[in-house]
Parts: C-alpha cells; structure tokens; sequence
C-alpha cells in the first residue's frame, strides 16, 4: 500500500470510527487538583503563558502531529495553523515522509503564510533512520516548512501490526544522537500513543533530544486504527489484540521526569479538557498536545478549532483560579494536587 493512501485511511478512520482505547484509561483520573476555597485571586490575571523550546506560548497547548501528504490533510492542517496563529499555541505536522518523497505533495505540509509566528514542529518517523534517511533528510522535513525544531516519532508497535511495516528498530538510538547533534534544530522524540517509559526517557535524554511529548494511551489507539485497516482477518486479530497495550499517559508523565529530569514534557495521549491539561501540568508537564478534538474541529473549519482551543482555555484558566495558581509554575507547587485513591480517600502527592 502506498504511504498516501495510508495516510487517507488514517484520516478516514480517525474521523469516522471509534478508535479509542477499549478498556485503558490516561490515568489522570488518579489524580485531583486541590480545590482553593479562598484563591485570593482575580479570575482575569491568571497567567497561562509558558515557554517551550525559547519561544512563548499564550498557552500551555500543542495541535499534535496528525497528518499532511494528501488533499484533504493540506486543508486540515491549514485550519490547524490559522487556529494556532491566532491563539498564540504551538502545532506540529504529520509525518513529512510523503513530502520528501513526493515533492507534489509538500504543500500539504506548508503552513507558515497562514501562521508565521507559531512554535512549528516538522515531523519524520525516527525508524526512517534504519531505511535510508539521515541528518540530510531531516534538515529537508524542517526546511519543507520552516518549522523551529524536529520531531521523530516513535512508533515501534504500529509498525509491527502492519504487513508492510518497518520493522527493523536495531541501533536506533546512535543514528538519533546523530541527528541531535547535527540537524541544527531542537530534536523532539514522542511516541504516538503507547507512551514513554523511564528507561527510554533516560536514553534519548542521553542522545541529546530537546524534549519529550510521551504520548501516553488511555486516547486514540492506534492498534484500533490498524484493525480498520487491516488486509486480512489475521491480521486484524493481531491489532485487536493490542488493542489496550501501552503506558498511561499520566505514568508515562511522571515516569519521564523520572527518567529525564530537567527535560520539558509534553503531555499527550488522551488528553481532552483544560481540567485535565491543568492536572498534567501539575504532575510536571510544560505543555500538553491535542490531536482528536482538534481533528474533527479542523474538518469543518479554523473557526472551529478556534472555538475548541478557546473552551480549552477556559477551563485551564479556571482550574488554575480555583486551585489557587496564578501562573502555569504554581500549579506545580506543594500542595496543588492529590492522589485519589478511592472515591473520598485521597492523599497529597508529592512528585
């Protein structure tokens, strides 16, 4: 199958099928922000702007990766961008793979007349390194559209599930450090929706990345996507099968910081309110990346993905206000959240 029709049955499937995680949650229902009875606050100063990677952001927010390299994505990704632009957050591109190797699709890729200013992120699947690419392809993913930094995607079990898949992922890391050092931008590895672990966070923190989107699950499973896509009935079992694999994105946040403190993350991988986007940066997050609701919103229009990012905004702002968080830094403070262990026990975390 060619890597454009994959990528238009990836879109298809995203916006017509359930294809979220069948039993496996985020995690973040384990957690509870502190409610501030007193906040001793005004609602309007709130303060949600953060940098990440030098650049300020309005708000803590990333339109995840999703897609670029057929007709429909170029549209999508434009009302993504206009979106970001006039809100002030950050976006990154689907896999760029298609625009190398297809010069006529670039285009879907490009978005920086609609959105100059935005903290932009290019994309390749870091398994590319094992097939040819190099530091010499990435410098062309982060020129197609002049983005700020790279991301490399990991996605080891949705190459797996597919017959035509990459399935060679032997000495990846070294070619990673490689690319770190020499593509010239910020390098961030994210997984796509299984998360990442302590051990791999200490490995790419050591090959040099910039930071860490650990894309957790508990959201899109993108095993449900491959089902719905699977050739034959084998494999569609092997997908269903892993239907609920990977790691939390709460426990992959805090597994990550573990593994690579003082590395900005990015929390990603289920995340749908600015209550919970608020709890991710609680356990450590500088940022939190949305990609569903942001999909299905950029299909009708960037007035759209507007209105999303807006009700977003305003949750974060209010559970900011209501825990008593001036700034996105306060909510990491003592104090600030809880560990729910049962329906009405709970105790204080404490990182």
């Amino acid at each position: 199958m060619t890597h454009d029709r994959r990528k238009a049955d990836h879109i298809r499937i995203n916006l017509e099928e359930d294809v979220q995680f069948p039993r496996l949650t985020t995690g973040f229902e384990h957690y509870r922000l502190m409610h501030q009875a007193l906040p001793e606050l005004d609602l309007a100063a709130i303060d949600t702007r953060v940098e990440l990677l030098g650049k300020r952001l309005a708000v803590p927010l990333l339109i995840s990766s999703m897609t670029g390299g057929v007709e429909a994505a170029g549209m999508i990704n434009r009302n993504l961008a206009q979106a970001a632009q006039a809100r002030g957050i950050a976006m990154g591109l689907g896999s760029q793979r298609t625009g190398l190797e297809q010069a006529e699709t670039a285009g879907t890729f490009r978005v920086r007349d609609v959105a100059p200013d935005i903290l932009l992120f290019a994309n390749l699947g870091a398994v590319q390194l094992n097939y040819g690419y190099g530091v010499d392809q990435c410098r062309r993913a982060v020129e197609m559209i002049g983005a700020d930094a790279l991301i490399l995607h990991l996605n080891p079990l949705q190459e797996a599930l597919q017959a035509d898949g990459d399935w060679n992922w032997a000495g990846l890391l070294g070619k990673i450090e490689a690319v770190c050092k020499q593509v010239g931008v910020p390098v961030i590895a994210k997984e796509v929706g299984w998360g990442i672990g302590e051990h791999a966070a200490r490995q790419l923190a050591s090959a040099g990345v910039a930071a860490l989107d650990v894309a957790g699950a508990g959201g899109t499973s993108w095993s449900e996507v491959e089902s719905h896509r699977a050739a034959t009935g084998s494999l569609r079992r092997l997908a269903e099968a892993f239907a609920d694999w990977g790691i939390p994105t709460a426990d992959a946040l805090l597994a990550a910081g573990r593994g690579a403190p003082g590395l900005p993350l990015i929390a990603s991988g289920g995340l749908r309110t600015g209550i919970e986007a608020a709890t991710a940066l609680a356990l450590g997050a500088t940022a939190v990346g949305i990609a569903s609701p942001f999909l299905k919103a950029a299909a009708a229009s960037a007035d759209e993905v507007v209105a999303t990012i807006d009700q977003f905004t305003a949750e974060l702002r209010i559970a900011m206000f209501c825990t008593g968080a001036e700034t996105v830094a306060a909510l990491r403070e003592p104090g600030r959240i809880e560990v729910a262990d049962s329906p009405g026990r709970s105790r204080m975390f404490h990182g």
